[in-house]
């Protein structure tokens, strides 16, 4: 089995011992230097090079620069997916977002962790669990989305949470780690600090 079978099986696998990850890591980080270096004046030559780097896109979506990943094929966004300054997505698992998620600057979407075992963590040997954002999902500033997480349909993370444990659907949730503040209503007819 190779190392890029183990990494899409969620097993413990190592990225520096095959070269076709190396390869494609390399590849992607290339095309994300070029992404970051476009001037924001020039929306569609971004948007242009952005289809090359993420697997699979809608129509319309827009991500500020600068934006990191390492493979770029495991991303997935939805129609009206809006990211601002410094997203980092590291998608050695699949990375999707549903529809009309908004990304405050400065946030993370790490599918990728390290054993907890010193020789195995040594050798250079990680693994990598998906993140699903659901449809009309807000992510406040400084937020970092750790391994296997979903969060739900509708909700809101506050900013600097760290999100280490799945978020139902209509919620605003907030903290380190982060929890369920209070469910979101129909009720809700103003905005809230």
């Amino acid at each position: 089995m190779t190392e890029k079978e183990k990494m899409d099986k969620g097993m413990l696998y190592n990225p520096n011992k095959d070269k076709e990850l190396l390869t494609y890591l390399k590849k992607c980080k290339q095309l994300c230097y070029k992404f970051n270096k476009i001037s924001p004046l020039k929306i569609n030559s971004q948007k242009k090079l952005i289809k090359k780097i993420i697997g699979k896109t809608k129509s319309n979506f827009y991500i500020s620069s600068p934006f990191f990943c390492d493979y770029g094929f495991n991303i997935e966004i939805g129609e009206n997916f809006f990211s601002n300054y410094n997203c980092v997505i590291l998608d050695a698992a699949k990375v999707t977002f549903g529809d009309n998620v908004l990304i405050a600057p400065n946030c993370g979407f790490y599918t990728s962790g390290h054993p907890i075992n010193i020789e195995e963590r040594i050798s250079g040997s990680e693994f990598a669990y998906p993140i699903h954002i659901g449809n009309n999902v807000w992510i406040g500033a400084n937020v970092k989305v750790l391994p296997g997480v979903t969060i739900g349909d509708n909700s809101i993370i506050g900013a600097g949470s760290v999100v280490n444990k799945n978020i139902p659907s209509n919620v605003i949730a907030a903290g380190n780690p982060c929890k369920v503040i209070r469910e979101i209503t129909r009720d809700n007819t103003r905005n809230e600090n």
